[in-house]
């Protein structure tokens, strides 16, 4: 047996171990190792190349951002500022047909700009939200149903892990992505406000009303978001700017939201010390899945099936736009049954390849961003599609008298307006592009 054939039968065998509840991380890793000692006919090689790859993947400085960011999100929710977002949408949008729902959509965006988690965010705002919209008579399956894409925003709006990695993986500038990532995270909140307003209008009775809450008291609650706008403003604006790398924007978001939690009474000894605690395991989680990923590459770069690809690919004359549609779709139907970053950690050394050699009329770098963007849409959207999207099951969890199958029935309105929202990117990449200098 070819390498190249070893390496194209890695793929039902990684597949294999995934379904049987595996690891993801663990099953990267084991088909890499027996790869490679299949291709290079015994242990030395494989074995001389865990040392080397372990080392190599660890000792990356830009890895050291994946924590400092998932630790400001912790400290986010200490300091209140997912109650503090949701009391001033609801102040502004609660008394108006489906504004609680609305509400709970802009609290996500804003939170998402201080988490770059969507697991993280779907859990936050289900706490924070799910209550008052059960209060104010919103049905059970459209309730879970909005909270659930609400949290695809955590990973989208900048700051955001999975960029990071993306950006890792493709050698490309992560301040950059991003800003590309703001406007299509903008339209995402804007189509799920629209998919509310649809809903409401066809299911009345899914959605109840609040009286209005005192001019007044709005803007004191929106008062209350001031320390959002600065932890956003500083990390993403002081990266953007030059001011400083985005590691050191990264450790400066985690050191202002933490002093936002102590002085509002949420940070302690004990959930200081949670804090880091759960830092640590949600960061090893990720690097072991990062290594995984990095073994099991590295093994398929040795047999050549990335390059033979490509040339694959060229040689059979499909337009770019088709490639790179079958590439979307396979994502939107992997994304239901995988997480974001190991869908990103195990295909784009696999797919980036491919796009890099079509010509789709723009420079190599914003190829590479758009692309990146699109990604990391049709892989959230795979988050919330039935039967088997994550943050269904997260947010249904929560409220567990909810039938799944409601829930499921009520997302499909989100995921439409992803799916317009995807070929709208599709078609015009100068949205995505249209913040970056140049």
């Amino acid at each position: 047996m070819t390498a190249l054939e070893i390496g194209i039968y890695s793929f039902p065998a990684l597949m294999i171990l995934i379904f049987i509840r595996l690891p993801i991380g663990l099953a990267m890793f084991l088909v890499g190792l027996v790869g490679l000692i299949l291709v290079t006919d015994g242990t030395n090689v494989a074995f001389s190349r865990l040392k080397n790859e372990t080392y190599t993947t660890f000792s990356s400085y830009s890895l050291t951002i994946v924590p400092m960011f998932l630790l400001m999100g912790h400290f986010a929710t200490l300091g209140g500022m997912s109650t503090a977002l949701f009391k001033a949408a609801e102040g502004f949008l609660g008394h108006r047909r489906g504004g609680v729902a609305m509400a709970a959509i802009g609290a996500c965006a804003g939170f998402g700009a201080i988490c770059g988690s969507s697991l993280a965010t779907a859990a936050t705002m289900g706490r924070v939200a799910l209550p008052e919209l059960k209060q104010y008579g919103y049905a059970g399956g459209f309730s879970t149903a909005t909270l659930a894409a609400g949290g695809t925003l955590g990973i989208l709006i900048p700051p955001s892990v999975v960029l990071v990695i993306y950006a890792i993986l493709t050698e490309q500038n992560i301040a950059k992505l991003f800003l590309a990532a703001f406007i299509p995270g903008i339209l995402a909140a804007i189509g799920y406000v629209i998919a509310i307003s649809v809903y409401v209008r066809l299911h009345p009775e899914a959605a109840g009303t609040r009286p209005p809450v005192p001019m007044r008291d709005r803007f004191v609650a929106l008062i209350d978001v001031w320390p959002v706008l600065l932890v956003f403003g500083l990390v993403v604006g002081g990266i953007y700017m030059g001011w400083f790398t985005p590691t050191e924007g990264a450790a400066v978001g985690a050191a202002g939201t933490g002093l936002i939690a102590l002085l509002n009474g949420g940070l302690t000894w004990r959930t200081l010390s949670e804090s880091f605690m759960v830092t640590a395991k949600s960061t090893a989680m990720i690097f072991f899945i990062v290594l995984g990923a990095a073994f099991y590459n590295g093994f398929l770069a040795l047999t050549q099936v990335p390059q033979e690809l490509s040339n694959y690919v060229v040689s059979q004359g499909f337009s770019p736009l088709t490639v790179l549609s079958l590439i979307l779709v396979f994502y939107l139907v992997f994304g239901c049954l995988m997480d974001s970053l190991s869908m990103i950690l195990l295909t784009i050394p696999i797919f980036f390849p491919v796009i890099s050699v079509l010509d789709f009329g723009m420079s190599a770098e914003h190829v590479a961003i758009w692309f990146g963007i699109l990604v990391l849409i049709v892989v959230e959207v795979g988050l919330i599609t039935p039967p088997v999207g994550m943050n269904l099951f997260i947010i249904n969890s929560m409220d567990p008298k909810t039938p799944i199958i409601e829930t499921y029935k009520a997302v499909m309105y989100f995921v439409g307006t992803d799916i317009i929202r995807v070929i709208l990117l599709v078609a015009f990449p100068a949205i995505t592009l249209f913040l970056l200098p140049g």
